[in-house]
């Protein structure tokens, strides 16, 4: 087997992010790895902002990037102070750009070993058994994926195995 010395967590910032930055930490504190912590600004978001400013509403695209950007960055921090992960073995990266395009290419020029992921974005659909990021990334990704399992959705699968 490979060593590993760097996993990547992507984050959606939704509300498993934090047991999805636990659980990666807890992998790489096992495994004595490096941490990089991706977040994607979609850039989807970005020129629907930019379309709603050229309609004329009072909106832009900048001021959305860095809030968002700074929004995310403020969680991270408090989240990456409550996993008690080593500071000095975490990077944090924020792209702007097509979720999976950009997880990509951090896989490749970070030489990401293994990809910590959730099974859903933000939209949280309930009947949803896998994102479209999450599903598009286990098909193209040239490492790893572990998919983590939030407590409720654990169960909720369980069960359906027991019918």
């Amino acid at each position: 087997m490979t060593e590993i010395k760097k996993i990547m967590v992507a984050l959606a910032f939704s509300e498993h992010t934090k047991g999805i930055l636990q659980y990666a930490a807890n992998l790489a504190r096992y495994l004595d790895a490096d941490l990089v912590v991706a977040s994607i600004i979609n850039q989807r978001d970005i020129q629907a902002v930019q379309t709603i400013s050229a309609m004329g509403y009072n909106v832009n695209g900048e001021k959305y990037i860095d809030d968002v950007r700074g929004e995310r960055n403020a969680f991270l921090q408090k989240l990456l102070s409550e996993i008690d992960f080593p500071t000095e073995k975490t990077t944090v990266m924020f792209q702007i750009g097509n979720p999976i395009d950009e997880l990509l290419k951090l896989c490749l020029t970070e030489d990401i070993d293994i990809i910590v992921m959730g099974i859903k974005g933000r939209t949280n659909l309930e009947n949803v058994f896998v994102g479209s990021v999450a599903e598009k990334m286990f098909r193209r990704s040239p490492v790893t994926i572990v998919s983590y399992r939030d407590p409720a959705s654990s169960q909720r699968f369980k069960k359906r195995i027991e019918m």
